[in-house]
């Protein structure tokens, strides 16, 4: 609870610096602020304890995550000074935006009442509508803002009228009091539709199929850096509270809920990677990229309760590879009017290390030894064998070697050379996105070397 009171008082002193006129101060206080706050949470990681009537419950599960979003926070807001700098007269309102979407994407976490649950994913939705909007002048930008605030709006809705329907069933907004009911008594058959609508809301949030249409367009359509928090931060958010609530209804429900969900995983992450191979866009690419990733990390939800570890693992090294490969998307494509894949060839002669950066993004993505994301996946396809969802990993393993197909035809583009002058040009690279994008590379492979500095956390 203290994390999430920290962060509140970072994001109003982040606007009262604005205030008083120390602009620049912003985001080394706010890095500064989070760090701390970062070093506060893990060594608390062991307090399992409720605050305001089980409102917020803080267990190893959601102080872990809590602290990935933490890190990931940090990185997003030190790529904000040169991405917002022909706005840094708003930069207040940025970095605070973030913070506040931080505030939500803990909530839904740590919620032990389905009312904070809700409170924590409209705080999260809110704050994610504006920054898809803060290129006004863009159109795309005000496309993606609004069709994300009218669908995120209605799945939300969904979302509330599920837990009415389990508070009508249970009289209850209390997890733990809703599960204890269900499982003592008979329920009504609302019951059952509540918990069906709410995964709806959430699978939605998460983009997987059939819930992701709008995925693409949006990613699209939205600053690049708010792309990056939607494709890291915001995903990893959301499955880790598709996980939280179906780890607390799903386990007295008929088995055909469980089936439905694996064929969801399976048409996720098939129908990602298919469209991805179609792509000019690199973000749309990492848009079906992500949706294929969520499909990869709902096969946590066959094995719940002993999943967990493995899906902090896998989120864990899938955001870091994001942030990586958003952090070299915003550098070759600043200055440009698009986001195309061709902008990407020839960039180790560019710029060497960027390119570097994004291969290890790419292959960790793919699901290539050594790196974090080959682990990751071989820690979920283990459990879900030990499960036996064979045809499920059959599937998870066609569609990693999918995945790895396309991801390198962009390695290779970036390593092939001609005698293009265009490809002469060399990308200058501010040190901050030097920085977050060795950080992210290095800790992908740190991560895949020795997995249990994530494990052991659990």
């Amino acid at each position: 609870m203290n994390t999430l009171i920290a962060v509140g008082v970072l994001a109003v002193i982040v606007l009262i610096a604005e205030i008083i006129n120390l602009r620049k101060l912003i985001i080394p206080v706010a890095i500064a602020g989070l760090l701390g706050i970062l070093g506060y949470t893990l060594y608390n990681i062991d307090v399992v304890e409720a605050y305001y009537n089980n409102m917020f419950v803080s267990t190893r599960f959601s102080t872990a995550f809590s602290s990935l979003f933490i890190a990931l926070t940090i990185l997003l807001i030190a790529l904000s000074k040169d991405f917002y700098q022909n706005q840094y007269s708003k930069i207040s309102d940025y970095i605070s935006l973030k913070l506040f979407l931080l505030m939500g994407a803990i909530s839904m976490v740590s919620f032990g009442n389905m009312a904070m649950f809700f409170v924590g994913l409209e705080i999260l939705s809110i704050t994610l509508y504006i920054l898809c909007g803060t290129d006004f002048k863009n159109i795309k930008s005000n496309e993606s803002a609004m069709k994300y605030f009218l669908l995120g709006s209605f799945a939300s809705g969904i979302i509330l009228f599920g837990i009415a329907l389990l508070y009508g069933a249970t009289g209850s907004f209390d997890i733990v009091t809703i599960a204890q009911t269900a499982t003592t008594s008979t329920m009504p058959v609302w019951y059952g539709m509540g918990i069906v609508m709410i995964l709806i809301g959430m699978l939605f949030k998460i983009a997987a199929v059939p819930f992701h249409f709008w995925a693409p367009d949006v990613y699209q359509g939205a600053p690049s850096l708010t792309t990056a928090l939607m494709s890291t931060l915001v995903k990893v958010t959301a499955v880790a509270t598709l996980y939280k609530i179906a780890n607390n209804f799903l386990f007295d429900m008929p088995s055909s809920y469980t089936n439905i969900l694996v064929i969801i995983s399976i048409l996720t992450m098939t129908v990602g990677n298919i469209m991805a191979l179609r792509q000019d866009n690199m973000k749309r690419l990492l848009a079906y990229s992500g949706i294929s990733h969520a499909g990869f990390m709902m096969m946590s939800l066959v094995a719940l309760g002993l999943a967990t570890p493995h899906l902090f693992y896998y989120a864990t090294s899938y955001a870091f590879a994001g942030i990586a490969a958003f952090t070299v998307l915003i550098i070759v494509s600043s200055g440009k009017s698009n986001e195309e894949i061709a902008n990407f060839k020839g960039l180790a002669r560019k710029n060497p290390l960027m390119a570097i950066v994004f291969t290890v993004a790419l292959l960790s993505m793919g699901g290539i030894p050594i790196f974090a994301g080959f682990f990751g996946k071989f820690f979920l396809f283990s459990d879900a064998v030990k499960n036996g969802f064979i045809t499920l990993v059959i599937f998870g393993v066609i569609n990693s070697f999918i995945s790895i197909y396309y991801y390198l035809k962009i390695v290779v583009s970036m390593f092939t050379t001609t005698n293009n002058d265009e490809e002469m040009v060399v990308i200058t690279v501010p040190a901050t996105y030097k920085i977050v994008g060795v950080i992210s590379a290095v800790l992908i492979i740190v991560f895949g070397l020795y997995p249990s500095l994530l494990l052991g956390l659990f």
